[in-house]
């Protein structure tokens, strides 16, 4: 079955990432676009990972994870190589509202991470549902190149404006109109 895409507020969401090696420093980069709400519990951390850690002060707890230390969290990412792990984490959080996000291994998640572009208030997601993350990486790649490099820009005028503007027909038109010109002038 696919996974539903969802677009949530990450910055009053607790996150914990369980694993310090290269791919949990790479689920950390992507996080950090979100919210900067998190805790890492790994017994060794990659150079990449400390340094994110440190830049971005993030809580790092330096042992391994003990049942429990899921408590408190919204969210929990299992980046090891110990699928062992992985399933005690996701058996754990069932009687919990915690999602769990495991890395590489869809049977143990609520979640998974999208490929996405994001330019200021643009997100756009691509997934397969785990099927081929290389494919949706290329299919990212592809309309990262499509987007003008203005477009957080525009959005930004346009968010401004709609703060300003009463709602109704006419502001309808007026966006309507502001968005088919950008278009015209930059998607030809």
């Amino acid at each position: 079955m696919a996974f539903f895409p969802m677009y949530m507020a990450m910055d009053r969401l607790k996150v914990l990432v369980v694993g310090g090696g290269v791919v949990a420093s790479e689920k950390l980069q992507k996080l950090l676009e979100f919210t900067n709400n998190i805790t890492v519990i790994s017994t060794v951390i990659s150079k990449q990972t400390e340094n994110i850690i440190q830049e971005h002060v993030l809580e790092y707890k330096k042992r391994p994870y003990i049942r429990g230390d899921i408590d408190g969290y919204d969210i929990v990412i299992v980046a090891t190589d110990t699928i062992e792990l992985h399933k005690a984490i996701y058996e754990e959080s069932r009687s919990s509202r915690i999602l769990v996000n495991s890395v590489d291994n869809t049977a143990y998640c609520d979640f998974i991470f999208a490929s996405y572009i994001k330019q200021g208030d643009l997100s756009i997601a691509f997934s397969t549902s785990g099927a081929s993350p290389a494919f949706s990486k290329q299919l990212r790649q592809y309309f990262q190149r499509a987007i003008p490099d203005d477009a957080g820009e525009f959005l930004a005028k346009m968010k401004n404006l709609r703060s300003k503007l009463p709602k109704g027909k006419a502001r309808m038109k007026k966006f309507e109109a502001m968005v088919a010109e950008y278009m015209k002038q930059n998607f030809k």
